[in-house]
């Protein structure tokens, strides 16, 4: 997130408004909610992490300990019965 000047960026008009309730503070203006992208989908994190879990549960059904599969994969039990009893 970078830092950008208000009065660089908007009217005097809309400033002059902003500058009732803060002074000389930083703010954070949010996307919109149409502009907001969901964690991973910019960087294909998130597709990995489907994939993995699919491939875990994939093993799990086909017999493999829960035990077996944390230490492949280097998560923990809790975290692969996590992913297998999800749907």
């Amino acid at each position: 997130m970078k830092c950008v000047k208000a009065n660089l960026i908007l009217p005097e008009t809309l400033l002059a408004e902003i500058q009732k309730y803060v002074q000389g503070e930083t703010i954070y203006i949010p996307k919109t909610k149409v502009t907001h992208q969901k964690w991973g989908t910019r960087t294909g994190g998130r597709k990995l992490l489907d994939e993995r879990n699919t491939a875990i549960k994939s093993s799990f059904r086909a017999g493999t300990a829960i035990s077996q599969l944390a230490e492949e994969y280097f998560l923990s039990t809790e975290t692969i019965k996590k992913i297998v009893y999800t749907k």
